[in-house]
C-alpha cells in the first residue's frame, strides 16, 4: 500500500504537470522516457537494478562512494533493502499512474473547463466540480488495478532480494509461492490465495463505493 500511495501521488502530480504544459518543449520526449520503465518486464527490471545496487561495481555505490566515501550493500542491509525494492517498484509503476491521470484529465470536456475559467472558479472548485466527476472512473480504476497488482508482486522481489535479508522484503505473494512450491504446504497456500482474493474483492467494493458516492448523496 505504501508503494501504491506514493505512485498515485507522484502520478497525479506529474500527470497534472504534463496536462497543463501542452506547449512545453520536449514534452513528448519526456513522456516517452517516463513510460519506458512501465514497458520493461519485472524480471529485466529486477536484474537491471540488482546490478545497479551491486556493492562492488554497481553504479549506485560508485556514486555514493564519490560523494560520501562509503559503500552500502543495499539488498542485504536490513535498513536499506526494503527501501531499495520500494524505489524500484515506484520507478516502474509511477508512469502507469501518470498515464491513467492523463487519460482521466483527457476525459474532461473542454467546454466545461472553459466555463469554469469564465466563472472564475478556484482550482479546488474546478477539481471537485468539473474534473473529478468526469475523471474519477479512470483514475480510480488505475488505483484499483495497481493495488491488486501490488499484492501479486513476486518476480521483482524474488530476483532482487529473494525476500531477504531475513523476511524484511518477503511480500505476501512471495510467501504464497514458497509455501505452495517450496514447502508443498498446499492447504496453507490455498488459504493465503483465498485471502488475496478477498482483498481484491474488498478493494473493488471500495472502488465502486467511491464512484457512486455522489449519486448516493444526491439520492439521499
Amino acid at each position: 500500500m505504501l508503494a501504491v500511495s506514493i505512485e498515485t501521488t507522484l502520478g497525479v502530480l506529474l500527470g497534472f504537470l504534463f496536462w497543463g504544459s501542452n506547449n512545453m518543449p520536449g514534452r513528448r520526449l519526456a513522456l516517452t522516457l517516463l513510460f519506458v520503465p512501465m514497458v520493461v518486464t519485472p524480471v529485466a527490471s529486477g536484474l537491471f537494478w540488482r546490478l545497479i545496487y551491486e556493492p562492488t561495481f554497481g553504479v549506485a555505490n560508485f556514486l555514493l562512494q564519490q560523494i560520501t566515501g562509503a559503500k552500502i550493500d543495499f539488498l542485504t542491509n536490513i535498513n536499506w533493502a526494503f527501501g531499495a525494492v520500494l524505489f524500484v517498484d515506484i520507478w516502474m509503476w509511477t508512469p502507469f499512474m501518470i498515464l491513467m491521470t492523463l487519460a482521466a484529465l483527457g476525459s474532461v470536456p473542454k467546454a466545461e473547463l472553459e466555463a469554469a475559467e469564465v466563472d472564475r472558479l478556484s482550482i479546488w472548485q474546478r477539481l471537485w466540480h468539473v474534473i473529478w466527476p468526469h475523471g474519477k472512473f479512470i483514475l480510480m480504476l488505475g488505483i484499483l488495478l495497481r493495488t491488486i497488482d501490488a499484492y501479486k508482486t513476486t518476480d521483482l522481489v524474488f530476483l532482487m532480494t529473494n525476500g531477504g535479508p531475513g523476511n524484511i522484503t518477503e511480500l505476501i505473494a512471495l510467501k504464497l509461492y514458497r509455501y505452495a512450491f517450496a514447502s508443498l504446504n498446499i492447504g496453507f497456500s490455498s488459504a493465503l490465495a483465498v485471502i488475496l482474493l478477498l482483498i481484491a474483492i474488498a478493494f473493488t467494493s471500495i472502488y465502486l463505493w467511491v464512484l457512486n458516492l455522489r449519486r448516493y448523496r444526491e439520492g439521499a
